[in-house]
């Protein structure tokens, strides 16, 4: 790949969870009965900062689970390696909760069909609202994200990496445009 290009450096990423944790106290009208659960792994760092900010704007201590996706996934099956699967940690009850899923980047949108689909074996929330700190566009299912840190139109032949500190050491989002 070349042509890395950073689209959010750590002040804009810090700037876009700040005003999507406002947008959730503000659409949800506190946070009574809220859960965040965060997809992995990106996801649940996104939650967990979700998480402080919450707490910082309103005061109350959100629940936060974890949620592994990989035995919901549609390409299970086209796949020649063995999957990774690693916990699904929801430690409270999410029936009649209002569930915000926690991703790092809405692509297609299969991932977080995976997600929804895992949500359903764990109970039946109120509602689920979907939070992505980007979202690139090429939906190939009729999902859309009630929060989003950036809007990003990207075409097919472009990536874009979401690096945390807490899992790349590093704190950007970068487009990379391949060779070909």
């Amino acid at each position: 790949m070349s042509g890395e290009r950073v689209v959010l450096d750590a002040r804009g990423i810090d700037r876009a969870l700040t005003r999507i944790a406002h947008e959730i106290v503000e659409r949800n009208k506190g946070l009574e009965d809220l859960v965040l659960i965060g997809i992995r792994s990106r996801g649940v760092h996104l939650a967990e900062r979700l998480r402080r900010k919450l707490a910082e704007i309103d005061g109350t201590t959100v629940p936060m689970g974890i949620i592994d996706i990989t035995l919901y996934r549609d390409d299970l099956s086209r796949s020649r390696q063995q999957p990774e699967v690693k916990e699904t940690k929801v430690d409270f009850p999410i029936d009649d909760r209002r569930v915000i899923l926690v991703d790092d980047v809405l692509f297609t949108g299969r991932t977080v069909r995976a997600a929804l689909d895992a949500l359903v074996d764990l109970g039946r929330p109120r509602s689920v609202q979907l939070c992505v700190l980007v979202d690139r566009g090429h939906r190939e299912l009729p999902i859309r994200a009630d929060y989003v840190g950036k809007n990003l139109p990207t075409s097919l032949d472009e990536e874009v990496q979401v690096r945390l500190a807490e899992s790349d050491g590093v704190e950007e989002v970068v487009l990379h445009r391949r060779e070909g």
